[in-house]
Formats: structure tokens, sequence, C-alpha cells
């Protein structure tokens, strides 16, 4: 290997991504980093290990992968790549007999893929040009291959590093190596949709999200179609070009929150994200979601966690969450099995927490580090307009129900998961306002399950005013 006092020749290039929507203030040190390291010189040239790290937190390489590309400094020539290859071999016919592997001027590298012979490997190669990110798997966020090179300087004093560096991944680095959402893609990648127990209506993706269908209906296709199979199966498939299910936002990807449970001390939000590319599988997927709470998390179900602090440890607003690994870390294409789930449960915080105006839903939501659309702050589901609670004092001072206040309670299921066939709004609803109706609904709810009874609405609220009143 060379000696330290060669280390310019180990040369770094930094290649950072920060994202014109806001995303790079949330991984301000986010870069993937390219060491060229060269390990032994050779009677015209050198032999060079070429190291990628991908520094950021939650931006990985997905398929089909990264292509490396430089442009030499004068005429150097690949005589072989050990773990990667060149993707075209250039001019060579002024070489006789031993043929280089590439003599482009400005060549492109890319990964080989798992499998591969072992004598053509070397260690962190070969995963077709995947890397995770270095919060979700370290030991995968780098990558590595061994290049030869020829007509090249041949000690510290001749040698030159290659210039114009560029790496191109499933979305597109501009020129001076920043990543920018809008270069990558003419139209977002991801929405979300908004759901709640407390309101029946769900708040779906903004219509054309990530663009139309057109007139014809060319640029997506039914589940149904006889169309989608031949698609599918069309040479296009490789090239990370999505193929969309025909819904009304258009969007490859969809995350849909959902707050489902709330009780006297914590309430549980439920993640759904949907993949309507039928022709990419999404592995490690990751999501950052920017919320209020994150400091009341209890507990996951079928996710990892991550803090994530941008603006110092005394706000804790954005989070990183992926799956868990074999059970649903990967998120398959589009049909009966492309959709992961998991849930957060939360602690309340009497200072802070309530489900008025749209609180207990994200503000903003990103996947795989693309910035994902949200519905409209005034389209959030809303507190039910079945009730209204007036109150002073914790005295409750009336409760308006609709038409449904004639209808009464009954309840199935035993255990804990007992739900109201009738007035589900309502019941659910009455948690909203203090350990009174909380505390009574409970009550309730238990004699509804373990006493088979029926009660009516009256009596519910002539005890939850009751208990206010103490």
């Amino acid at each position: 290997m060379v000696s330290s006092a060669m280390a310019l020749l180990a040369a770094m290039v930094l290649l950072s991504a920060p994202g014109i929507t806001g995303l790079r203030s949330l991984d301000p040190n986010g870069n993937i980093t390219i060491k060229w390291d060269i390990m032994q010189w050779t009677p015209d040239g050198y032999v060079a290990v070429v190291t990628m790290y991908n520094y950021q937190q939650y931006r990985h390489i997905g398929a089909p992968g990264w292509q490396l590309g430089w442009t030499w400094a004068r005429k150097e020539v690949i005589w072989s790549v050990t773990g990667a290859q060149a993707t075209e071999q250039g001019d060579c016919s002024k070489f006789k007999g031993n043929t280089p592997h590439s003599c482009k001027k400005s060549p492109t590298i890319v990964d080989l893929l798992p499998g591969t012979p072992y004598n053509m490997q070397i260690a962190n190669c070969c995963k077709a040009g995947v890397m995770s990110t270095i919060t979700q798997d370290p030991a995968n966020a780098a990558s590595f291959f061994q290049i030869s090179v020829g007509l090249a300087g041949t000690s510290t004093k001749t040698v030159k590093l290659p210039k114009k560096f560029t790496l191109k991944t499933p979305v597109t680095w501009n020129v001076t190596c920043t990543f920018s959402q809008f270069l990558a893609q003419k139209t977002p990648s991801c929405c979300v949709s908004l759901s709640s127990f407390y309101n029946s209506t769900t708040v779906n993706c903004p219509t054309c999200s990530c663009g139309c269908q057109n007139p014809n209906g060319t640029n997506c296709r039914n589940e149904n179609s006889p169309m989608r199979h031949t698609a599918i199966d069309s040479p296009g498939k490789w090239t990370g070009q999505p193929l969309i299910q025909c819904t009304s936002h258009m969007c490859p990807i969809r995350i849909n929150w959902h707050v489902e449970y709330n009780n006297q001390a914590y309430w549980r939000a439920r993640i759904t994200i949907t993949n309507f590319n039928f022709n990419m599988n999404y592995t490690q997927w990751n999501l950052v979601v920017q919320h209020p709470n994150f400091d009341n998390i209890t507990q996951l179900v079928g996710l990892n966690y991550k803090p994530l602090t941008p603006y110092g440890g005394g706000i804790n607003d954005t989070a990183m969450f992926w799956g868990e690994q074999f059970r649903n870390d990967l998120l398959m294409k589009a049909g009966k099995h492309g959709n992961v789930q998991g849930e957060i449960h939360f602690r309340k915080d009497s200072q802070t927490y309530t489900f008025d105006m749209g609180w207990a839903f994200p503000r903003r939501v990103y996947f795989n580090g693309d910035n994902c659309v949200m519905p409209p702050p005034d389209a959030y589901p809303w507190l039910p307009n079945a009730y209204r609670l007036i109150r002073n004092n914790l005295m409750v001072k009336e409760l308006e129900l609709s038409n449904s206040s004639r209808s009464r309670i009954k309840c199935f299921k035993i255990g804990g998961a007992g739900r109201c066939n009738r007035l589900t709004t309502c019941c659910e609803g009455l948690q909203l306002f203090g350990d009174s109706g909380d505390r009574m609904l409970w009550k309730y709810r238990n004699v509804c399950v373990f006493e088979r009874a029926t009660l009516s609405v009256p009596m519910l609220l002539r005890d939850i005013k009751d208990e206010a009143a103490l």
C-alpha cells in the first residue's frame, strides 16, 4: 500500500445531497464519500481500490444501482476491474495483443450482480449497485471495486487523479454533485392520505399528486388489465421507470396515516404504505416523518425507529422509520401483497395533546428521501359533527348529538377490542373530552361486553355530566 505521504492520492470526493424542499436541513451532514486509494504501482500505472460510503441517514441507493463516472486527466486506460465493470470498452484499436478493459476517456463503472464468481469479487462488491443508508444497515452502506490503470503516472509526482466525478443513481445528480428532486423526476413519487377513528371520511391523496392520467390511459395500467403483464415483461422494467396502477393520484407510493385508537393515557397511529408500481419492489424502504409528539413514543409494532434531531437535542419532531428485517422490510410491487404496515403508540402529554385542528397527523412525510404530497390542511379529518361540547372548569354544560342520539349502544367482540356498531363516532369522541368521558365510556364498554347489557345514550351522558360536576 502507498505510504501516508501519498495521502493526496487517496482522494475523497464528497457528493452531498441537499434537498430543495428542505430535506437537507434534516440530514445536514449527509453525503456519499468516494475514496480513490492507490494500493500499488505497476510498470505503466497503478492499482487502486475505489470505495463508496453512503453517509446519508435516510436516502439509500436502490435498484437498478449506482453508476460511477469520471474523466481521465490524461490518456489513461483501464486494464482490468475486479468487483465491477465498465459499461463501454471504447476505441482500443491501437493496442495489439493485450487489450484494455476500457479505453474510454470518460468511462462509466457499474457494480456486478450477487452470485458473481469469487475470482471476480473483492470485499463489499457485487450488490447490483444497491447501497443501504448508514442508519438502516451500516454494513451494506458501502461498495468497493478494484481497478488497474495504465498509461498513467507511476509515482506521486507524475500520477494525476481523475476529474469530473459523476454519480448516477436511480435518481439523478447534477454536475455539482448536489441532489435535486426536481431534476431527478418531473413529478413527485409519493403522496399521503389521512384517516381516523373519529371521522368516517378518509382524506385521500390530492388528485394528480404525481401526475394525471392521459386521456387514452397509456401512462398507467388497471390491476386487471390484460395489457399489464405485457408492459411488466417489457425491457423497460429494468430501467427504474415506474409502471403505475391507474389511480386518482397516480403516485407509485401512497402512505396512509390512520389515528386508530385513543384512551385516557395513550393514543395510537397506524401507518400503511401501498405500492402502486407494477415494476418495482422497494427493498429496505424508509420513512421520515415530522410530528410534534415523537418525544412520547412508548411502543412500536412492525417498525424500527431513530429520532433525527437536526435542530438540536431539545427538539424531537423528526423521526426515521423502517421495516423489521424478514418481516416487512421489503415492500412488494403493486398487487395483493404490495403493502406493509406498522404502528406507533404514543403517551399523552397534557400540555400538547389534542385531536383538534389535525394535530394528530404528520406535518411532512418523506419516502426513501422523496418529499410526499400532503393533503391541504383544511382537508384534514376534523372532530366529528355528531357532538358539540362546551366545558367550563371541567363541568360539562351541554352535549348535543345528531339524530343518532336516539340510538342505543351495543358492543361486541369480548375483550379490549370491543366496538360500538352504532354511535361509533359519538362514543369514540367522548374520550376526547377529559377524564370524565374517558372513564365513564370505559365503564359502559365493560358493561356492554361482559354483561351483554344494552345502554342508552341519555344514561351515558347523564353519568358523564354527574362525574364531571364532582
